[in-house]
């Protein structure tokens, strides 16, 4: 259960900073999130959100959660 919760608030969390500042992070562009990983995530919960979000898109499952984003995030 504790995943499942991690994951609903992580593809609702906004980003804080840079270009994509305010876009949840689900709807990041992929080549974004993977750059993050490449060149590390944040320490903190964005960074474990922002590894769960690459985990995500890696395996395809945006469209499969999107009805999942709350409506003032879309």
């Amino acid at each position: 259960m504790h995943d499942q919760q991690a994951l609903l608030k992580a593809i609702n969390t906004k980003m804080p900073f840079g270009k994509y500042a305010g876009t949840p992070l689900l709807l990041l562009p992929e080549p974004y999130v993977v750059w993050f990983k490449q060149k590390g995530f944040p320490s903190g919960p964005l960074g474990e959100q922002l590894a769960m979000i690459y985990e995500v898109k890696l395996n395809g499952l945006e469209q499969v959660l999107m009805p999942l984003l709350k409506p003032h995030t879309r």
